[in-house]
Parts: structure tokens; sequence; C-alpha cells
């Protein structure tokens, strides 16, 4: 691969190496963790691959198993930019496995460290899962979607048995693999949750990505103090205003108390990202000056936080 040449990441974007590597060069920093997901189709592996990602690793989804060396080798060049990657291979036939074989010798005879994580699933749920989304096995041709699992299983039988960590999914809803992936690579950390705070305006509809919903049209509107109403819920007058009025701080109060319930139980079943939208009629003056504050108070509490105000100038 040469300099701006391209891989893609889990979303299909193009993702600029920006380097060149020689053949027979050596990598200038420290080599970076490497994880090959694998398994069965419908087993979960998008899913297991998005827990890395959130995890903080560099996530390549159908790299071609011959380019996996190459892709660590620009990591090590990376100056520590990328120092954990995560490749998930979707071995679909004889030819593309022997390339995977290839690169895993490879990577054994640099001394490459490298764990291969595979999701397994019995023929019984695949087969559900497959029907439930109405999509043919990618192996099943003309057959039936029991053939497609079956060559499937014969092809990665080999690197079922290679695999460092063997996850059987069969029972498992999406919250539960999430947990087991967290325990085998979050360490002792606590995962990470990331907000996002926005306003909106009732009369522009709701957001259709909220989590939470926060309804701010109790308190008095700015819109009718004629001295307030050009300005936004930026201003500090009518921040002022609005925080003034009978029980806004204690309703922030409670608030911020009751996230910090439901953040723990986000960070249990494996959640890490969420949409607080708060709303008032317009998404001018109440919401605005109600987002500023609850952001300020999760990210006070080390919650990383973004915060939107969706429908602000459309008045």
């Amino acid at each position: 691969m040469t300099e701006h040449e391209t891989a893609h990441d889990r979303d299909g974007a193009q993702v600029s190496t920006g380097t060149t590597v020689e053949p027979g060069e050596t990598a200038e920093a420290a080599i970076p963790e490497l994880v090959i997901i694998s398994g069965m189709s419908g087993a979960g592996r998008s899913t297991a691959a998005k827990c890395l990602e959130d995890l903080g690793w560099f996530v390549v989804d159908n790299l071609p198993p011959a380019l996996i060396p190459t892709m660590v080798e620009l990591g090590a060049r990376s100056q520590g930019n990328v120092a954990r990657i995560a490749v998930v291979v979707d071995v679909r036939g004889r030819q593309f496995f022997d390339a995977l074989r290839e690169s895993l010798a490879d990577l054994d005879s640099r001394g490459v460290t490298r764990r291969i994580v595979f999701l397994e699933s019995s023929d019984d749920a695949l087969v559900r899962r497959f029907e439930s989304v109405r999509r043919p096995h990618p192996l099943q041709g003309d057959g039936r979607i029991t053939d497609g699992i079956a060559a499937e299983r014969d092809l990665l039988r080999e690197l079922r048995g290679d695999a460092d960590l063997v996850i059987d999914t069969s029972s498992l809803n999406v919250h539960e693999l999430r947990a087991k992936m967290d325990a085998q690579f979050a360490g002792d950390e606590e995962p990470e949750l990331r907000a996002t705070v926005m306003s909106f305006g009732y009369k522009y509809g709701l957001p259709v990505d909220a989590d939470l919903v926060v309804d701010c049209r109790f308190i008095p509107n700015p819109h009718w103090v004629p001295e307030l109403r050009p300005f936004t819920g930026l201003n500090e007058e009518v921040s002022g205003y609005v925080f003034g009025q009978p029980g806004v701080k204690e309703f922030l109060d409670r608030y911020t108390e009751l996230l910090q319930l439901i953040a723990t139980g986000y960070r249990r079943e494996g959640k890490r990202y969420v949409t607080i939208a708060v709303g008032c009629t317009g998404g001018k003056h109440r919401s605005v000056a109600v987002s500023e504050k609850l952001a300020a108070r999760l990210a006070s509490e080390g919650v990383e936080t973004v915060v939107v105000h969706r429908d602000m100038g459309r008045e």
C-alpha cells in the first residue's frame, strides 16, 4: 500500500493511510494490539466490532486478509494514534481463507500479538435471525439457509479451532454480547458514556434520535417578555430569567440525579451514547438555557457531552 491509498472503516468511509510502507522496513513505534473478529454470519460480528469501536479501537470491516499485516505496520507508524486495531473478517471462500491463513502466519513470524474472537451460534438461532430480516445467507446460493450455514461452518472450522475466544450467541441478546466483550476488552475501567444534549422546538417536531425527552414548557416563556424576545437562551439575561422562575433550579437538580441513575443502567447494559432532547415551544429560549446548564452539569461529572441547538435561529 503506497502513500494515500485507502482502507475503509466500518461505516464504509475511506480512511487515508497517509504513509508509505516499503517491504522489509521496520516499524518505528510499538506494534498495536490486534484483534481479528470472525465467525458465523448472523452470530453478532457487527455488534462485537461496534463494542470494540466504542472502547476506542480502530475498527476495519471486511479488510482483505492479505492487507492485515500492512494495516498493523501502518498502525505501528502512527506514533501511538492507532494503538489497537480490530479487523472484521468475513470468510466466504476457500481462496479468501487461504489468504487469511497466510496473513496469520506472517504476523506470527513477526512476533505480532494477535487474538481471534470467533462468534458462534446454533443453526436454529441463525435460521431464525436470517428469516426475521428476510435475507438469504451469503453462501446459500440457490439452496436453503441451512445449506449456506453448513458451507460457512465447514470453511470456518479451522479458524474456530485457532480462536482465542469463542462466544456462543445462540441465547444472547445484543446487551449480553456487549457485556461479554466488555468483560474481555474493557479492563478494569468503567465504560464511558457520551451524551448529546439537544434543544428543540415542539412545533418543529420531536428529534427522531432522542433517547430521553425533557419538556420545559412548564417554565414561563421569555417570548412574552418584550425585552427578552429577540435573544436566545444563550443570553445571560434570558438564562437568568428562566432559572429565576420557581422550581426550575430544583427541577435541574432532580433531573441530574435521575440521569446519574439512568447512566449507571446504560453502562451496565453496554449503551455508550445517549441523546437527551430538551424541548420548549420554539426551541429558542427555555430549552436552550436548560440544555446549556444540563450539559455543564453532566460535563462536571465526567460525562463527555456535546450540545446541539437544533431549532435555534429558525424563527
